[in-house]
């Protein structure tokens, strides 16, 4: 895991997110997630949820848990990482503990590990009365040098923090 400095260029970019004073990654504007926290190892998201989200059945769907969640881990990773570094997604793992139809959810997210190349990030998704909705763990790649070109965050402002990269099969 690199060194990650006060001066953190992502968490200065997330900063800005939650002061309102950068876009939040396009994925997060098209599902109307805001970044409510954000620390070095720690992210938090919040969103709406309602009908306009639901699946065939009423309850809102797996993949916007997996979205929010995604979000949160991405940028809770970044944060840890130094200079001229990015990361991908290896895997992401989801357990659904209860459904949800309307309100207001939130995705808080820690690392649990960090590694010179491989990271876990865990989040917990909760609904507005606290009650876990997903589990989620996230095993993260830190990328560098050549595989790290392109991926800064806020590097075209509305690739925001928080997106999930590329696999590196697909560099």
């Amino acid at each position: 895991m690199g060194e990650a400095a006060a001066g953190n260029q992502a968490l200065d970019y997330m900063q800005r997110m939650i002061k309102g004073d950068a876009p939040g990654a396009p994925i997060m504007q098209t599902l109307g997630m805001r970044m409510v926290q954000a620390e070095v190892g720690h992210a938090v998201l919040e969103m709406e949820v309602g009908p306009h989200l639901a699946n065939p059945t009423g309850t809102l769907h797996g993949g916007v848990l997996c979205d929010i969640a995604d979000a949160a881990m991405g940028a809770t990773y970044i944060t840890t990482l130094g200079p001229g570094e990015s990361y991908t997604t290896l895997e992401l793992k989801i357990n659904f503990m209860r459904p949800v139809r309307q309100g207001k959810i939130r995705a808080d997210a820690r690392m649990l590990q960090g590694g010179r190349t491989i990271g876990l990030v865990e989040c917990r998704v909760l609904d507005a009365e606290q009650r876990l909705v997903a589990h989620v763990i996230s095993t993260c790649m830190t990328l560098r040098g050549e595989q790290a070109q392109g991926r800064a965050v806020g590097r075209n402002e509305p690739a925001a923090a928080g997106v999930a990269g590329r696999s590196p099969q697909s560099d």
